[in-house]
């Protein structure tokens, strides 16, 4: 009797049925079958996509941060969603994706806060408020461009709203003096400029000759000798001695900075330290903002 030869169907479906089994005997790859609850023949259609999901899953078992992603599309992962007789395979955000998508959403609606600040909209019915309100109407009215106006070196609690308060000023400095202002994070712009080194000499430029700039968040860095001393050591000399206004923000008193800044609290460093401190007491007024957080 002659053997009964199988269809080209016949044929692939065997061979489909073969990579399945196969592909079962990955524990992982069949627990992830499992979970999905579809039948034999939807497995075995998306065998090699449900292969590529797995592999991309065990990634992200060992993952401890973006820098370590070996799927495809960084962040994501090629997950499967069933829909009656089909699946779809979609990129997901892990957690290390959305917990950075949170960040730079909070960094966006922060950006577009401080571009909208404006004095009126300041709150003065905190007490606490009301020295520092003073000074910048004071400052307001009493700037020109020719003028040598000393900024504000503005410190205290998490969350009291301290960057926008001084946005709040330079906004209406821009709008209604033509002053140009820049507020700069300074963990972003050391970080910017460590991994870019190409940005230093026009960034530096730039800096240095703003008509006013707020340093915001001094103190929040890493501090290295390089971006301490390199990068806003020379930014604060030459604001300094061209006498051009500059605000800072810090959680830190000008005390607790210096003690942050000197890194190894070894004797040198702690000369640099208080260098940069010297300096920002030349081009600044002291004020403390203790307050509610505003940002709960």
């Amino acid at each position: 009797m002659e053997p009964i030869k199988m269809t080209l169907s016949e044929k692939v479906k065997k061979a489909l049925e073969h990579d399945l089994e196969v592909s079962m005997q990955d524990k992982d790859f069949a627990s992830l079958v499992k979970r999905l609850k579809i039948s034999k023949d939807l497995a075995m259609k998306n065998n090699s996509s449900l292969e590529d999901t797995c592999a991309e899953l065990k990634n992200c078992s060992n993952c401890q941060g973006l820098f370590m992603c070996k799927n495809k599309l960084s962040g994501h992962v090629l997950y499967p969603s069933v829909d009656e007789d089909s699946i779809k395979f979609i990129y997901t955000p892990c957690k290390y994706q959305k917990k950075q998508d949170k960040a730079l959403q909070e960094k966006n609606d922060s950006l577009n806060e401080l571009k909208n600040a404006r004095m009126k909209d300041i709150d003065t019915s905190d007490k606490n408020r009301l020295k520092l309100v003073k000074w910048l109407k004071e400052f307001y009215d009493n700037y020109e461009k020719v003028n040598a106006l000393k900024g504000l070196y503005l410190h205290g609690s998490f969350g009291s709203g301290k960057t926008y308060l001084i946005a709040a000023l330079l906004n209406e400095l821009e709008t209604k003096k033509k002053a140009i202002t820049e507020i700069v994070y300074v963990p972003e712009l050391l970080r910017n400029m460590k991994e870019d080194f190409s940005l230093i000499e026009d960034k530096m430029r730039y800096l240095q000759n703003v008509d006013i700039l707020l340093l915001d968040d001094i103190g929040a860095e890493n501090v290295t000798p390089w971006g301490r001393d390199e990068i806003l050591g020379t930014i604060l000399q030459y604001r300094m001695n061209n006498k051009l206004t500059t605000f800072f923000t810090s959680n830190y008193t000008i005390e607790e900075l210096e003690a942050h800044l000197a890194v190894t609290k070894n004797a040198e460093d702690k000369v640099k330290a208080k260098r940069i401190i010297e300096r920002i007491k030349q081009l600044t007024e002291d004020i403390e903002l203790i307050s509610i957080n505003r940002r709960n």
